[in-house]
């Protein structure tokens, strides 16, 4: 089966850019056409919501993306009754609008959700595809063109929020990392507009402080705040500036954590 839309798909222009790095593009356009459901597990900022974005869009696909929080509860995903000049009338949420109309809906860092969440999410992720709105007596079965992704962080969890194994083993799952130091020169180059020759030192620099996670830090250099200081010095920042605001301020509030990290910078920042 190919539900595969061209007249939707965007332009390549359009398409937010993304570099692969194994089969994770194969794997997710099978997922859709077979309408199975994508977990995606990497840390933070290494790429897996730009990586929604992009097949989403060289799928032609709406996207619904919401970013998962403590106090997110099942009604803010499925919707509610308000008030709308004195009546009452129930108001779709990104999970019912996507499962109504066709689409990606995207949870990210589904752990962090309220528990009463995953009891929504189990009847579309398993053959039934359906969406029950107890509210509305509805039961709404999710169209071939209705993909759920959710994503989480495994090294940024606790006892408390950990994705079940029931919930996990109810989708396919990618592995997500960093990119391979040259790839992430590539890519920090074409998002900043900075030089590679002066990426390089910049990535070298993320990868000694990521080795430095679980230590004294407990997460490392994201690809995103190495995009953030490459745009800072190419806007004409002084390096060091850039590297304290973007790759060390954001990483600890510890005065000598990042005392020890600015150290770390200056053996490999010119």
């Amino acid at each position: 089966m190919n539900i595969f839309n061209p007249a939707l798909a965007r332009r390549e222009a359009d398409i937010p850019a993304y570099v692969p790095k194994g089969n994770e593009c194969t794997l997710f356009e099978t997922a859709w056409v077979r309408q199975l459901p994508l977990l995606l597990k990497g840390p933070t900022g290494c790429g897996k919501t730009r990586f929604v974005s992009h097949m989403a869009a060289r799928l032609g696909l709406p996207l619904a993306t919401v970013s998962c929080h403590d106090d997110l509860a099942a009604s803010d995903l499925t919707g509610r009754f308000l008030l709308k000049g004195g009546e009452t009338v129930w108001v779709d949420g990104p999970l019912t609008k996507s499962v109504r109309d066709g689409g990606v809906c995207y949870l990210d860092e589904i752990v962090e959700a309220r528990k009463d969440v995953a009891v929504v999410l189990h009847p579309l992720t398993d053959d039934r595809r359906m969406l029950p709105l107890e509210r509305t007596g509805e039961t709404l079965e999710a169209p071939p063109g209705f993909m759920l992704v959710v994503s989480y962080n495994p090294g940024y969890q606790n006892i408390l929020k950990a994705l079940k194994p029931s919930t996990k083993q109810r989708f396919i799952a990618i592995d997500f990392d960093f990119l391979p130091r040259d790839q992430e020169i590539v890519v920090v180059s074409r998002e900043s507009g900075l030089e590679e020759m002066r990426v390089a030192p910049l990535v070298d620099l993320a990868r000694k402080l990521r080795a430095l996670k679980g230590q004294d830090i407990e997460e490392g250099v994201s690809t995103r705040l190495l995009v953030y200081c490459a745009c800072l010095i190419d806007s004409g920042m002084p390096t060091r500036e850039a590297v304290l605001a973007a790759l060390i301020e954001p990483l600890t509030d510890e005065p000598d954590v990042k005392a020890a990290l600015r150290e770390v910078a200056n053996a490999l920042i010119v």
